[in-house]
């Protein structure tokens, strides 16, 4: 009778307890993912620059054309670019 206790006692112990994943592991994964889809860019200022949409060439007040970055980091909205 002991044996069998002590027997079932080990296997009880013995099993593995599973644990589901983190709820918030897999969003965090799917944010940080999306985050970085932009590139970066060299400003005419020197400076880098993050931007998520196109680059574009558009008219200077002098009649010039100048490429420009759209949708930067921070509150920029178009960012002039070095060529």
């Amino acid at each position: 009778m002991k044996t069998l206790t002590f027997a079932s006692l080990l296997l009880v112990l013995s099993v593995p307890r599973l644990t589901p994943p983190a709820p918030g592991s897999v969003h965090d994964a799917t944010r940080t993912a999306s985050a970085h889809r932009g590139t970066w860019y060299m400003a005419s200022s020197g400076h880098a620059v993050f931007c998520y949409g196109p680059v574009m060439t558009m008219h200077t007040t002098a009649g010039a054309l100048q490429k420009v970055a759209t949708v930067c980091r921070g509150d920029q909205t178009l960012v002039p670019l070095r060529d």
